[in-house]
């Protein structure tokens, strides 16, 4: 079942409701959620809606429209026109398996490659420190989804 204070947000029926997004592969399920439609466009953007949809057995952790509001919105329009950079900070969201909550602590590689790392306990996990999951266990057609309070930004190197 799914946790947290923000799935009360979550409609209770039709293509976006949890019902309705376990129907459908994890970028057309966010597409359908109106808490995600930042991500959405992000996602589109970097033409990543194909291997979100594609991918077999993956989680995500899902940043929300107020996440994508709290970076500075000459950094987010930047970000936003720049493909490469893009991808990597979305694939750094989207960690291979789909992980329950139980196996949820500790730290998990990425698609981008770098580790990210998750603390806590049902319901009050926290990722890298500081993003708070404010509704998990989401669970699309080919994905678990953890819907996260704040856009985590890969490691530079």
């Amino acid at each position: 079942m799914p946790f947290g204070s923000a799935c009360a947000a979550v409609p209770k029926d039709g293509s976006g409701s949890f019902t309705g997004m376990a129907q459908d592969p994890v970028a057309t399920a966010a597409s359908n959620n109106p808490l995600l439609s930042t991500l959405v466009s992000a996602v589109k953007a970097a033409g990543l809606v194909d291997t979100l949809n594609s991918a077999k057995d993956i989680t995500v952790f899902a940043p929300t429209n107020d996440a994508f509001n709290k970076i500075p919105k000459d950094t987010l329009t930047a970000l936003l026109a720049n493909k490469d950079e893009l991808t990597k900070v979305l694939t750094y969201h989207v960690v291979p398996g789909r992980t329950a909550p139980s196996a949820l602590a500790g730290s998990h590689p990425t698609l981008q490659g770098a580790n990210l790392t998750v603390a806590g306990t049902e319901p009050d996990f926290t990722v890298n420190g500081s993003a708070k999951v404010l509704c998990g266990n989401v669970q699309t057609a080919n994905a678990t989804v953890y819907i996260v309070d704040t856009v985590l930004m890969p490691p530079t190197s």
